[in-house]
């Protein structure tokens, strides 16, 4: 299957259990058996944001990795604390709106885009987050469009609706001025307490670094 590792977490002495969010079955759990032995050829392929092709088997309540090629591990977000919390808190997003044997090919290729983004250094990560939130809303379904109860300046209704209309390889083609940056934080931020009624714990560490 080809996927993003969402997150993981430590099994016993040696192994890990990951979420993987897969373009063929949507989002399931796997388990990397020693994959915390030295040198395991599993323990960097397991790590969050890891972005390839996993051969799996399936038990009983997951599946069990036994090889990876992985194509991408944005070794930039490793460097980059603050960046990484952006891309925890998209990958909560992205657990938060997945599920098993569900069609989420438009969420993973949402989140690999939106990871890409965050290691390119002409895009302010600020900017990478609206969008992140506002497209995951788009794609399940419950995005409302421009807002119309209050004034908005032109580039942030054309920003706006850019979001929800464009295909995700051309999302992140653009800036904005610090005006419309604190329009568009507003819009999300609305939209993003409406429709996702979660708590995401990565959220609330990435508020007090920026």
């Amino acid at each position: 299957m080809t996927g993003m590792i969402l997150k993981q977490t430590v099994v016993g002495e040696y192994d890990r259990r990951v979420l993987i969010l897969t373009k063929e079955r949507g989002k399931i759990t796997a388990f990397a058996r020693g994959a915390r032995k030295p040198n395991n050829r599993l323990a960097a392929a397991t790590n969050p944001f890891s972005f390839g092709t996993f051969k799996l088997y399936p038990g009983k309540d997951a599946y069990t990795i036994s090889e990876a090629e992985i194509l991408n591990y944005f070794e930039g977000l490793r460097e980059d604390f603050v960046g990484a919390y952006y891309g925890l808190y998209f990958a909560e997003i992205a657990d938060y709106y997945t599920r098993e044997n569900n069609d989420e090919s438009q969420m993973l290729k949402l989140l690999y885009q939106s990871v890409r983004a965050l290691c390119a250094p002409a895009l302010d990560n600020r900017l990478v987050r609206r969008i992140y939130e506002m497209k995951s809303i788009v794609i399940n379904g419950e995005f409302p469009g421009v807002p119309t109860d209050r004034p908005l300046a032109e580039s942030t209704v054309y920003a706006i609706n850019y979001i929800q209309y464009s295909s995700i390889e051309k999302l992140y083609t653009f800036t904005v001025t610090k005006e419309v940056l604190a329009e568009l934080t507003q819009v999300a931020e609305e939209y993003r307490n409406r429709f996702m009624r979660h708590n995401f714990k990565s959220l609330e560490i990435l508020e007090t670094l920026c």
